[in-house]
């Protein structure tokens, strides 16, 4: 009888870290499968080329996606208004580095009223923002 009053009288010490190690193993995973979201903020399939630099700044980045939809920034932005953006943003609009991220799907039409609308706007340095082609796709 002694032993069963002991048992019962008894405080467990011990953390139970099992449910802890549950709760991070989860918030991992989530964090896993939502950081290349975070990371390209607007999903567009943009070309792509042989010949690729590699951007080491910060630069303006417009990106027009599948929908034709405008962004500045991961911003969207309507088309008459880009150029003025821009040019509020921009210290030198002449000087001024502008990347154009497009959807490959986006006819050339919309591309050239993007590229339009920034030329009007007096930037002149543009940019298109390709990936490079894999050895695979390459080699068919």
């Amino acid at each position: 009888m002694p032993q069963t009053q002991r048992e019962n009288g008894t405080s467990l010490s011990e953390i139970n870290m099992v449910p802890f190690i549950d709760v991070v193993l989860v918030l991992l995973i989530i964090f896993m499968i939502t950081a290349p979201v975070l990371q390209s903020g607007i999903d567009v399939d943009v070309p792509k080329t042989k010949t690729v630099n590699e951007l080491t700044q910060v630069r303006m980045v417009v990106t027009i996606d599948r929908g034709q939809r405008v962004y500045l920034n991961d911003k969207p932005v309507n088309i008459h208004q880009l150029g003025q953006q821009i040019v509020a943003q921009s210290h030198d609009p002449k000087t001024q580095s502008v990347y154009i991220r497009c959807d490959q799907a986006v006819p050339f039409g919309s591309w050239a009223t993007v590229v339009d609308a920034l030329r009007q706007a007096g930037i002149q340095n543009i940019s298109v923002v390709t990936q490079p082609l894999s050895e695979r796709s390459s080699s068919e």
